[in-house]
């Protein structure tokens, strides 16, 4: 049955790609007919807590934490030039706790900026930037809770029920921005982070924390153009530098766009493999093919001492004025860098269009056998009803998983059964909007058979965001 799905899939989802080259060119100044404004991208006017869900299915009763997501929701008027990664942030979080759903909770990151514009009191703590605006992941960092963005504000710690305590910039250890998106190595605890901000054209940081999130150790590392630089990745030995051609436009920023970065035809795309403890003058830089990444599935080393890493990639994006990330996806790919030859080799896994690739995380920077990522449309508001897919990388084998007509999942992450379980063994968790109901719920599923568990019932839309993790209840 599986093989007949994914057939089907396949052609459906051609037609798809194809229409993202309209909508590139298309420019959406006007707020009234931005997309991420309107419709399932309409801002939530409140901050709610729910504690009368339903449920159907069994949740899990060895899930006890929350499943946390952030994402962009403009307080008041956006205005012209409204880009969907700007708004003020907003997490969306449920409590699971003995077979349970105890609460949904939304909140707020509490900036100085919502402030200024009428929302709650700010939180406290140190600010950096221009920007105290932090809307991109959230996850457990130690025994806290941290929401982070990237280029920009130090991040926010938040309570067990997701309210802003406090900017951090790490105990002081934070010389300027951080990223959305650090990698702990499993091994040792550590976090490692590439860092960038557009007043700093010229370098990037290399930022290393200890597993509480100390800071150890910062690298400046020369580049040219100021990248915007969304991931990283790790291996036993190297942290992992993506320089692709996506980089500070001053002529964007003059225009009056929110969303100063653009396509530049002009920027060498590289790979740099920084040792985990070396200088700027270790780096191995490799050069790739023009393309964007904005995230990266896993990475590790091969026998040979090549790296091996998984990504979904874009021909090109942010090619042009829009609201949004348009570009031409180039699906899942495996690229083999060898810091011996300075060559990188691209091979297409599944040319699918496909976002937000989450391993089993107690394997990341080693060998591992399953991804799981979203399918994503050509829609002007970037969702559609796609499904989300389980990629074996052993056999090559693809499933999917469909919630039904006018349902839109987000970033689906894998949570382990237990500490020592084996790789897959566990569920995947995201939340999926009911575009034609106005609903949401989260959805949980078998992370190898992808068959559905149990569901969360939310009787509104979650906008659609970007990343969410699971945070264990030792985070209370």
């Amino acid at each position: 049955m599986a093989s007949v799905i994914e057939k089907t899939i396949r052609k459906a989802v051609a037609p798809a790609i194809m229409t993202v080259a309209g909508i590139n060119r298309r420019r959406l100044d006007d707020a009234d007919a931005n997309p991420f404004l309107h419709g399932v991208h309409t801002p939530i006017k409140s901050e709610l807590t729910l504690t009368d869900l339903t449920a159907s299915g069994a949740i899990p009763t060895e899930l006890d934490g929350r499943y946390v997501r952030i994402g962009p929701n403009p307080f008041g008027e956006a205005g012209n030039g409204h880009h969907w990664f700007i708004g003020d942030g907003m997490v969306h979080g449920i409590r699971l706790k003995d077979g349970k759903a105890e609460w949904y909770r939304n909140r707020y990151i509490k900036s100085r900026e919502l402030e200024g514009k009428g929302g709650p009191a700010a939180a406290p703590g140190p600010r950096r930037g221009f920007s105290d605006t932090v809307n991109t992941n959230v996850l457990g960092m130690g025994d806290k809770i941290m929401a982070l963005v990237e280029a920009g504000s130090y991040p926010v710690e938040l309570d067990g029920n997701l309210e802003s305590v406090a900017y951090s910039n790490f105990g002081g250890g934070l010389a300027g921005s951080f990223t959305a998106h650090p990698h702990q190595c499993p091994d040792t605890g550590e976090h490692h982070a590439i860092c960038y901000q557009g007043d700093e054209a010229d370098r990037i940081r290399h930022v290393v924390l200890d597993k509480q999130g100390t800071v150890l150790r910062e690298t400046v590392i020369p580049v040219a153009h100021g990248p915007s630089i969304h991931d990283c990745a790790l291996t036993r030995n190297y942290a992992i530098i993506l320089d692709l051609p996506v980089t500070f436009s001053m002529k964007a920023l003059l225009a009056g766009h929110k969303f100063p970065y653009r396509w530049n035809r002009e920027h060498q795309a590289r790979v740099g493999l920084i040792p985990r403890t070396g200088s700027a003058d270790d780096v191995i830089w490799c050069n790739v093919d023009p393309c964007y990444v904005f995230h990266v599935g896993n990475s590790f080393e091969d026998g040979t001492g090549r790296v091996i890493m998984d990504v979904c990639a874009y021909e090109t994006i942010f090619d042009g004025d829009m609201p949004g990330p348009y570009g031409r996806p180039l699906g899942l790919e495996r690229w083999t860098i060898d810091p011996a030859a300075g060559s990188v080799e691209r091979v297409t896994l599944d040319e699918t269009a496909q976002e937000f690739p989450r391993p089993d995380e107690r394997y990341f920077t080693k060998p591992y056998r399953y991804l799981w990522s979203d399918g994503i449309s050509g829609e002007a508001d970037f969702f559609g009803s796609m499904p989300i897919y389980r990629h074996d990388l052993e056999t090559g084998e693809r499933i999917a998983h469909y919630f039904g007509e006018g349902s839109m999942p987000g970033e689906f992450v894998f949570v382990p059964r237990s500490a020592s379980a084996p790789e897959g063994d566990g569920w995947v968790m995201g939340y999926v909007v009911n575009r034609n109901a106005g609903t949401t719920s989260l959805e949980i599923l078998d992370a190898v058979s992808l068959e559905p568990v149990a569901s969360v019932h939310i009787p509104h839309i979650i906008p659609p965001g970007f990343h969410g993790n699971w945070i264990a209840a030792s985070h209370d």
